[in-house]
């Protein structure tokens, strides 16, 4: 039998044998403001929350100047614009992580540079989250390998070829990872989420937890990808659609995130099991399957033949329907009545 990989951050245990995990990502949808990214928080803890997610920007140390040409697709605002304004400082992150730690949950982030992988260091994260974006940015995610912390690394816009060097690093180092299926469309339009490349990600790279950081705006494909086995659930988060922002439509709010939690739970509840009759079934059986009957009136010393048998419910008679054409051709040894189960000492010559 397989061994089923696993990581544990803190005190939670992530992977096939245990509950899954919906990482709530408040990402920069907080705009580079503290009371709304707290405001953000309390929500997603009041919808059962475990862990929260974040983005750690160091604009200078992530990106050149030529960033300032760029202009993602999702958006009118070059990438450097962006980040710059939604980025915050370590004291105001560490605020952050302390309110997270204050409700309970645990802080994760994602480190976009070398810069910003030091500042999480520093505050002791518990795991790092590694983008698409850095997924073969080889030498920050050896550099983030270095602190020994268990790595969550999601896939977009990448293949195999590379995601297979990421993880290479990764595993030379002896920790224990997970990887999430992608897509880096903001929203993801359904039909190119590719939830398949699940089954794939958990074949190719056995040692890995596998998940799906989904980018729709709903939780469609996410029951669907519990329903294959992921393990991890990343979502944007936000408690109103209304704002504004370049994640908001790849978000969902207090009502989906409050759905995802509950049903990622009871969808787990509901995966185990093989192809066999369940015990708590066996009142349902006896009125749902059918037993041998008999047609009409049978007389003693008749034979059984397909005109005067037939299968009707309950299935409580000695013969089930299964056995019916195993009884063509046998005498009966005692009057039948019409339309009544057959039983075993109608078979049963009495005399011998």
């Amino acid at each position: 039998m397989r061994h089923k990989p696993f990581l544990k951050i803190g005190k939670r245990f992530i992977g096939e044998k245990y509950l899954p995990l919906v990482i709530v990502e408040i990402g920069i949808n907080h705009n580079g403001k503290i009371k709304l990214a707290k405001d953000l928080i309390k929500v997603a803890h009041g919808c059962g929350a475990e862990i929260i997610k974040h983005q750690t920007h160091i604009p200078d140390d992530e990106m050149s100047i030529e960033a300032k040409k760029i202009i993602p697709v999702h958006t009118t605002e070059n990438i450097y614009d962006i980040i710059s304004n939604s980025s915050i400082s370590y004291e105001q992150e560490k605020n952050f992580q302390n309110y997270v730690h204050k409700l309970g949950m645990t802080f994760l982030s994602t480190p976009f540079s070398r810069e910003a992988a030091n500042r999480l260091n520093k505050m002791n994260v518990p795991a790092y989250k590694i983008g698409s974006g850095e997924c073969n940015n080889y030498p920050l995610i050896e550099h983030i390998c270095k602190f020994k912390k268990p790595i969550i690394l999601s896939t977009g816009m990448n293949g195999i070829k590379s995601i297979r060097k990421a993880v290479k690093i990764i595993e030379s180092y002896k920790i224990s990872y997970a990887l999430l299926h992608c897509t880096n469309l903001y929203p993801t339009p359904i039909n190119l989420i590719r939830l398949n490349a699940i089954d794939e990600i958990k074949k190719i790279f056995p040692k890995a937890v596998v998940g799906l950081s989904d980018h729709t705006g709903e939780n469609y494909t996410s029951f669907a990808a519990l329903g294959k086995g992921a393990s991890i659930i990343e979502k944007h988060f936000i408690d109103n659609k209304n704002r504004k922002g370049p994640d908001i439509a790849a978000s969902i709010d207090k009502k989906q995130l409050k759905d995802l939690i509950i049903g990622s739970r009871e969808i787990y509840k509901s995966l185990p099991g093989e192809v066999k009759p369940v015990k708590d079934e066996k009142k349902t059986a006896n009125f749902a399957f059918a037993s041998i009957v008999s047609n009409e009136q049978i007389k003693a010393g008749t034979i059984l033949t397909k005109k005067n048998i037939w299968v009707r419910r309950p299935g409580t008679g000695d013969f089930k329907a299964e056995l019916y054409k195993k009884l063509i051709g046998k005498k009966v040894y005692k009057d039948i009545k019409k339309n009544t189960q057959l039983k075993k000492n109608h078979l049963k010559n009495d005399k011998k």
